[in-house]
């Protein structure tokens, strides 16, 4: 493993390409900007695939499982066993993300980072046997040092799977009961905002299972306050082994020039963790939906993000990135097969 790999610089947009795709829209028949942000996305995914006429048609999804401790807290609706359960789910076809993928013609790999249901191995899924889940971090770091950087280089290895199979876009998806404490404890650690303002229902908490999530939370919070500052360490103390993945990931297909497509609430924060280590890598990542949790909306203000869907999504796995892929193939499509006005002999100025 090399050391700190995460710092490594990301590869440059193609400028060149960005460039002459702008022209192109402009030539387009239709009024410039008529299509809006199918028009941007189109001209973006140019830059990054350094083509001028970009395409979607080979898709990777990776779902990175991983049990948290801090559910003894009490702070989830579900037992942890669901994590190990909806492996089975993933794998046999009858999840969300499953559906979708089928769908879409997607790859879609299952990685099982840690959890804590014992010997687990099921045909389909990479078992990484990190450790049984997460320790729990009102008492003490998440994980070890070690553990985190074996979770980075397990969402970093999907990665260059994803690109030795010909992917053109990397969706990352997540499962862990207890995933959204640890997504809202790490926002808060890197944004130094309220807890209330990160913290809602997740699975599913009513109005008394909140407030006492947002007292597990700020406790968490005071235990670590030293290592607020430092991006890396406050994943390891706060995230989760499939949080922990899924930056690694982001971080890897930034530095190998893949386009990610990032999900919702707790994908967003991994986002925003990859930022903090590596800032080049934002220029990579495309956000498919606004999540219903409070706290997303946050931070993809921070990340300066501007989602495609916005549909009270709240199921993680990847799901809401899947469902805006055919906006992202149609946006190709319009930008690549749609005749200029000298192609269709229309006037290209109002008279």
């Amino acid at each position: 493993m090399t050391p700190s790999w995460w710092l490594a610089p990301c590869k440059p947009i193609d400028t060149h390409a960005l460039e002459q795709a702008q022209a192109r829209q402009q030539q387009l028949t239709k009024p410039a900007g008529s299509l809006g942000q199918l028009e941007t996305v189109a001209v973006q995914l140019a830059g990054l695939q350094g083509r001028i006429k970009p395409s979607l048609d080979q898709l990777w999804i990776a779902i990175f499982a991983g049990d948290h401790g801090v559910v003894a807290e009490g702070v989830s609706a579900f037992p942890q066993e669901v994590t190990g359960q909806m492996l089975h789910n993933f794998v046999n076809g009858g999840a969300a993300i499953s559906v979708l993928a089928r769908q879409l013609g997607a790859s879609l790999e299952v990685v099982d980072l840690g959890t804590v249901t014992p010997s687990l191995n099921l045909p389909g899924v990479r078992h990484l046997n990190i450790g049984p889940g997460t320790a729990n971090f009102v008492q003490g770091p998440a994980m070890t040092q070690a553990q985190g950087e074996l979770a980075l280089q397990a969402g970093r290895d999907s990665a260059l799977r994803a690109i030795a199979s010909g992917a053109q876009l990397f969706i990352g998806g997540e499962m862990g009961i207890g995933n959204t404490t640890a997504a809202s404890a790490l926002a808060c650690a890197l944004l130094d905002c309220p807890v209330m303002h990160m913290t809602g229902p997740g699975t599913g908490l009513n109005a008394a299972g909140v407030s006492h999530k947002i007292q597990v939370i700020e406790k968490a919070l005071t235990l670590h306050a030293a290592q607020r500052g430092d991006a890396l360490r406050i994943l390891f103390n706060l995230g989760g082994f499939e949080i922990a993945a899924l930056v690694g990931a982001y971080l890897a297909c930034a530095q190998e020039g893949v386009a990610v497509l990032v999900d919702g609430f707790i994908c967003s924060v991994a986002a925003l963790v990859a930022v903090r280590l590596n800032a080049d890598c934002r220029q990579w990542l495309l956000f498919g939906h606004r999540g219903a949790e409070p706290g997303h909306h946050h931070v993809l203000e921070t990340l300066n993000a501007e989602p495609l869907l916005d549909l009270g999504l709240r199921l993680g796995e990847g799901s809401g990135a899947a469902l805006a892929v055919p906006l992202l193939r149609l946006a190709c499509d319009l930008h690549g097969q749609m005749a200029t006005f000298a192609e269709a002999a229309v006037a290209d100025r109002p008279v």
